[in-house]
């Protein structure tokens, strides 16, 4: 029976509630003609709340996998389909030639791929004396608390990209006096901060364009604080999966070529090969992208094997 057949009878017109025909309204139901009735239920608020959780989840995991499928086909689809090109090892170079439309070039990839979230993270973390590497156009300049930052030192061997970085750091921390941009490769002397080093060392995304990288990280650590220091890594490379590997490797000559980067380098094997101590490993998007949180080894000279690793899937 319709409830509104409590009110306006079966002809749907309205009556006068008297007598028998009166209804009464109670929490839960309604009494009409000696006869009660029974109100369904409702669900409850955390039911809702119990089946809306794996809803977001689910649709969250589809949105990653969208946003990397579109990243990859739009790399792949600018990359020239064969493998038989003979590019040196070294492309640092690419860097110089696009430095002027470089961040107008990767901005719609790393929206897509949430890669400004990660920077983000990264960037905050940075206490101290700090040292950034392969800073490029300075893309993390804008994530920096400089309440936390006792000096901040820059390096690229590009002159074109860092002074991009120059100009981004002076517009947006006009007031800040303690920063240094040094035009150099990062495999160069740098001049360590006394008494013990840098707090904080950063990179991200260096390792595709650095001919020798576990060296490079070598060095790093030594540039480190020995007691408290931390190098802070966003990177990509290889992935978890197969068949995405063979997509990168068979695309890698030719998105050097253009970009300056190698993208399908063994990380993992990178970082064991520097003799630094792994604390924490992150993986997103398939597993390309590596979050790694480094510090020099111990007095002995001898990493510790224990860390963490988490991936994110995809």
């Amino acid at each position: 029976m319709r409830v509104s057949q409590c009110l306006f009878g079966n002809q749907g017109f309205p009556q006068k509630a008297t007598g028998n025909n009166r209804s009464r309204f109670e929490p839960g139901r309604y009494e009409r003609s000696g006869v009660t009735h029974q109100i369904p239920k409702v669900s409850s608020n955390k039911t809702y709340r119990a089946r809306r959780g794996p809803l977001f989840v689910g649709g969250l995991a589809v949105y990653c996998v969208v946003c990397y499928g579109t990243y990859l086909y739009i790399s792949l689809s600018n990359s020239s389909k064969t493998s038989k090109i003979d590019i040196p090892e070294d492309v640092s170079d690419r860097y110089s030639h696009t430095a002027r439309n470089f961040d107008s070039t990767v901005d719609t990839t790393e929206k897509l791929m949430g890669l400004g979230w990660l920077r983000r993270s990264l960037t905050s973390q940075a206490t101290g004396h700090v040292l950034e590497v392969s800073v490029g156009t300075g893309r993390n300049v804008k994530y920096y608390d400089l309440t936390k930052c006792s000096t901040i030192t820059f390096v690229d061997q590009s002159a074109e990209m860092i002074e991009i970085a120059r100009e981004k750091f002076k517009d947006r921390y006009p007031s800040y006096q303690k920063c240094r941009v040094l035009t150099q490769s990062t495999h160069d002397p740098i001049p360590r901060p006394a008494p013990g080093g840098f707090d904080t060392v950063l990179q991200t995304m260096g390792i595709c364009s650095t001919t020798d990288p576990s060296a490079l990280l070598t060095h790093l650590g030594r540039l480190s604080n020995p007691t408290n220091g931390r190098i802070l890594l966003l990177e990509h490379g290889r992935s978890h999966y197969d068949w995405l590997n063979r997509l990168l490797d068979a695309h890698a000559p030719a998105h050097a070529d253009k970009h300056g980067c190698w993208w399908n380098k063994d990380i993992e094997k990178i970082v064991q090969d520097s003799g630094l101590e792994i604390v924490q490993i992150k993986r997103y998007h398939f597993g390309t992208t590596w979050w790694i949180e480094l510090k020099p080894p111990d007095e002995q000279g001898k990493p510790n094997p224990s860390s963490s690793t988490t991936s994110v899937l995809p």
